[in-house]
C-alpha cells in the first residue's frame, strides 16, 4: 500500500512538470512578428484572404500566347479526335455563317459535358480558335485543378448561373469587345430529364450591350452520350444545327431577346428531326414544337422525350414542288 502510494506521488509529481513545459503551439503564440502572425489593433478590420476559385479564379493567363499555342494543340490534336470517334458528328446550316464577320455569341441548348467541346470544334475558322465559354463557377472552377483544365482546354471563364454578376459580366464584356466570340448555354444548366429549360438573358444582355450577334445553335445526339448523373459516356451520332444571326434591334429589352433566341432553337431542333421546308412552314404558323416539356406529370414527359427521339424523318421533299 506505501509502495503504491509513493508511485501515485510520482506520478503527479511528472503531470505536474509536464504541464509547467510549454508546448510548441504555446511558443509560436508568445512568439512576435515574423515568426508568428502580427497582432493587429482593436480599431483596424483585419484583412481578409481574397478567394482565388469560383466566380473569382482569374483566368487571363488562359489567353496569353503560350496558353493559346497549347489550346490550338490540345483542340486539334485531342479533342478534336476525341469528339469525332465519340459524338460521330453531323454539322449542318454552316452556310449561314458565310456572312458573319467579328465576333459573335454561340448560344445553344444543352444536355450533357460533352456540348461545349462538340460545340467548339465544330464552328468554323477564325472562330473556334478565337473563343471563350462561359462554364458554371460553382463546377468548373470548385476546385484549382478543374478551374487549370477548363481555362486552357476550353479558354472558359466563370460566369454564376443562377443570376448574371457584374463580374462576369464585365469580363464577358471586355473579351467580346477585344474580338473573342463567346460559347454559351443560356439554360443555364445541363437538362436533367431531356427536356429544354427555359432560357435566361444573359447572352441576350451581353449581345445588346456589346453590339454583337446571337448565333442560335441546337445540339442533337448529347444527351444520349453523356447524360447527366453519368460519368461513362457511350458512343452514338450526334448532329449540331446552326442557325442564321440573331441581330438585336433597337430598343429590344434582355429578356425578349432571350425568347427570340429559344424559338429559333426551338425551330432548328424541328429542323434536326424532320427537314428543313416542314420545320419552316411550322416556323411560320407558329406552330414549332417547344423545346419545353409536356406538364401532365414524368410519366408523360418520359414518353413523350422516347416518341419524339424514335421520329422517323419525314419521307418528303426539302423543297416544295412548284410545278
Amino acid at each position: 500500500m506505501t509502495e503504491r502510494k509513493g508511485l501515485e506521488k510520482v506520478a503527479a509529481i511528472y503531470e505536474d512538470a509536464a504541464r509547467r513545459v510549454p508546448r510548441p503551439r504555446d511558443l509560436v503564440t508568445r512568439a512576435s512578428f515574423p515568426y508568428a502572425p502580427p497582432t493587429v489593433p482593436l480599431t483596424v478590420e483585419p484583412r481578409r484572404d481574397e478567394p482565388t476559385l469560383g466566380a473569382h479564379y482569374d483566368s487571363d493567363w488562359a489567353r496569353r500566347m503560350p496558353a493559346r499555342y497549347g489550346r490550338f494543340l490540345l483542340t486539334e490534336g485531342v479533342l478534336r479526335p476525341v469528339i469525332a470517334g465519340l459524338a460521330q458528328p453531323e454539322r449542318r446550316g454552316l452556310d449561314r455563317l458565310a456572312d458573319l464577320d467579328g465576333p459573335a455569341i454561340f448560344a445553344a441548348n444543352h444536355h450533357s459535358h460533352l456540348d461545349a467541346g462538340l460545340l467548339i470544334t465544330s464552328l468554323p475558322e477564325p472562330h473556334r480558335h478565337q473563343v471563350f465559354a462561359g462554364a458554371a463557377a460553382d463546377y468548373f472552377f470548385d476546385t484549382r485543378t478543374k478551374a487549370t483544365a477548363s481555362a486552357l482546354f476550353l479558354n472558359a471563364i466563370p460566369i454564376e448561373r443562377t443570376k448574371v454578376t457584374r463580374r462576369s459580366a464585365e469580363q464577358a464584356a471586355e473579351l467580346l469587345d477585344r474580338g473573342w466570340s463567346m460559347v454559351i448555354f443560356p439554360e443555364g444548366g445541363r437538362s436533367p430529364d431531356g427536356w429544354g429549360q427555359p432560357f435566361r438573358g444573359g447572352a441576350a444582355y451581353l449581345s445588346i450591350r456589346c453590339g454583337v450577334p446571337i448565333v442560335p445553335i441546337h445540339l442533337a445526339g448529347t444527351g444520349r452520350i453523356l447524360p447527366k448523373g453519368k460519368n461513362r459516356p457511350k458512343p452514338g451520332r450526334t448532329v449540331v444545327t446552326f442557325g442564321k444571326p440573331l441581330f438585336p434591334t433597337d430598343g429590344e429589352r434582355s429578356q425578349a431577346m432571350a425568347d427570340r433566341l429559344e424559338q429559333a432553337v426551338a425551330a432548328l431542333a424541328d429542323e434536326a428531326t424532320s427537314d428543313w421546308y416542314s420545320a419552316r412552314r411550322r416556323a411560320a404558323a407558329g406552330q414549332t414544337p417547344s423545346l419545353g416539356s409536356p406538364t401532365e406529370g414524368a410519366w408523360r414527359r418520359a414518353w413523350a422525350l422516347s416518341a419524339q427521339r424514335k421520329r422517323p424523318r419525314t419521307p418528303t421533299k426539302p423543297w416544295p414542288d412548284l410545278g
